[in-house]
């Protein structure tokens, strides 16, 4: 095969995609801490599905449309950096191809490379060791073999591509000495070395199909859609309300279709899934409330603009300021809704939200200027790339990377500044906050030195475990000792979801009975992690 067209293209990604899909869990696994919060996999393999859901939607089979429709629905359901980064590879793979509806391998291979630099430049400080030297290496070496041999088939490229990049991934570890500790090579580097295998497994005429029943059914309809797609927006009851889960209510429509797009803004949820039965999909959103917009369609059929598209007309006067904050916890988004936040995203660890929730929530947000708080330095990038596709309004994001740090900017925040004094302000709150945070290991490890077994209690500082023990009130406590110091003023102790009152007060007790410091305690109800302390 010696040129590429959209239908050839469309088949390889359905194939990467499923593949990735398939193995998101075994690369969540990769995660260099022992903690319980790998989600590389699963952002990397959300992230694409997004992609591919454009990409059928779109029904076409023309080379520019796959790539711009890949691209869009990349870009909007981009979680966490690698599926950022992953993102902006395809965004760079559109832009070189421009309106060509077929392509030479030389061409397909420059558009690779161009993906790679594309990516590299979305990322302020690049580290290397990670996805972006896996698909620099791989695409370099790969298109320098096509340079040197003019009759090199697609095939020829792709087994090329695959190789090198599984030659880099293997080399990670020497690159990112935390990686060698661990005994991993880098999760988004295996990511993507499992997208380029799906490729390569189309090409060889086995095509890699999902393992669940609705994908299976989707590829045996003969290459074709089938199905309908269903789409819902649903305002969620009082009642139920407490009882929705996000990640829940997604895995329960897994089970009954692909292609899920889920946005969840407060009290509405909007949904979008390629299913075989959506009577199954409208009776499990009717459990939580009320239908506002319902559209299924039959697949064969001329497919009507997304309702998940239009925008809701908002006559409310345009304020100065608007803030967004992402909190996993009920008690976190009451927090911040308190300290002046207008919309809090739920996510967190293990739920990093994408590109299009940040969208919506600024979409909700009828302000000149917004700030957004992303809590997470694994949030950072989704959270800038929403800005950048934001055109009407001041988008700024704050590179605060924990909840305490995002708590001590909306307190620093004065809505009679300017945005210029308050950016500064927050900015400057942020730089003051040390931040620790007690959770549990998945696994034994070692990690600077330390020994590690899975069920023990660390304490982490700055991205370094400082602490060890058996016993979570025991990990807090030593954890504090470690942020606090004689400049210390301000202690706030978060509870987590799997810490007890008692176990709290024993923590805030010892805060107390060392330290000369105000001590404020929230129950931020927040999972993976038992107690977030901030100390200021």
């Amino acid at each position: 095969m010696n040129t590429v067209n959209g239908k050839i293209f469309k088949e390889m990604l359905a194939s990467g995609c499923n593949n990735l899909s398939n193995q998101k869990k075994e690369i969540d696994a990769r995660n260099v801490f022992p903690v319980p919060d790998g989600d590389t996999g699963t952002n990397m393999s959300l992230t694409f599905t997004n992609g591919m859901a454009e990409v059928n939607k779109s029904g076409s089979d023309l080379l520019p449309v796959v790539a711009k429709s890949l691209s869009r629905g990349l870009l909007m359901g981009a979680r966490g950096n690698s599926g950022v980064i992953l993102s902006q590879i395809f965004r760079g793979f559109y832009k070189s191809i421009k309106d060509k509806n077929e392509v030479s391998v030389a061409e397909f291979a420059d558009a690779m490379c161009n993906g790679s630099a594309m990516a590299y430049k979305a990322v302020m400080r690049p580290v290397e060791g990670t996805i972006l030297t896996v698909v620099r290496e791989s695409t370099d070496k790969a298109k320098a073999y096509v340079d040197g041999h003019s009759e090199c088939s697609l095939e020829e490229y792709i087994d090329i591509l695959c190789k090198e990049a599984k030659v880099s991934l293997d080399h990670t570890p020497e690159l990112l000495p935390v990686l060698k500790e661990a005994h991993v090579v880098d999760s988004g580097g295996s990511g993507l070395v499992v997208i380029f295998d799906g490729f390569r497994a189309y090409l060889e005429g086995a095509p890699i199909k999902e393992l669940s029943e609705a994908e299976i059914l989707e590829e045996e309809k003969n290459e074709k859609a089938s199905g309908y797609a269903t789409e819902f927006i649903l305002q969620l009851s009082d009642q139920n309300k407490a009882f929705f889960r996000r990640e829940d209510f997604r895995r329960q429509m897994e089970q009954m279709g692909n292609h899920i797009t889920l946005i969840v803004d407060d009290n509405v949820v909007k949904v979008h899934i390629n299913t075989m039965t959506p009577g199954a999909v409208l009776s499990l959103g009717e459990r939580y409330g009320e239908f506002t917009r319902i559209q299924i369609e039959n697949f064969k059929q001329p497919q009507s603009p997304s309702i998940l598209d239009e925008k809701e007309e908002d006559n409310t006067p345009e304020k100065e300021y608007g803030i967004i904050a992402v909190a996993a916890g009920e008690g976190l988004a009451k927090l911040f809704k308190e300290y002046r936040t207008d919309v809090v995203v739920s996510g967190g660890q293990t739920m990093n939200p994408s590109t299009e929730d940040f969208c919506a929530a600024i979409a909700r947000i009828h302000a000149k200027h917004i700030f957004v708080l992303p809590n997470n330095s694994n949030i950072i990038m989704a959270a800038r790339q929403a800005a950048d596709v934001t055109s009407d309004k001041d988008i700024i994001v704050l590179e605060t990377k924990s909840v305490p740090q995002g708590l001590s900017a909306c307190i620093s925040f004065n809505p009679d500044e300017t945005v210029d004094a308050n950016r500064q302000a927050m900015e400057d709150a942020i730089a003051n906050v040390k931040t620790g945070q007690v959770t549990y290991a998945i696994k034994d490890t070692t990690m600077n030195g330390q020994t590690i077994h899975a069920g023990d209690y660390m304490g982490i500082f700055d991205k370094e475990i400082k602490v060890t023990v058996k016993n979570k009130v025991t990990a807090a406590q030593q954890l504090v000792d470690q942020l606090c110091d004689e400049d210390s003023e301000i202690v706030t102790l978060i509870k987590g979801q799997d810490a007890t009152e008692q176990e709290c007060k024993e923590v805030a007790d010892y805060i107390s009975g060392h330290y000369d410091v105000d001590v404020d305690v929230e129950d931020g109800g927040q999972p993976v992690y038992c107690f977030i302390i901030g100390v200021e």
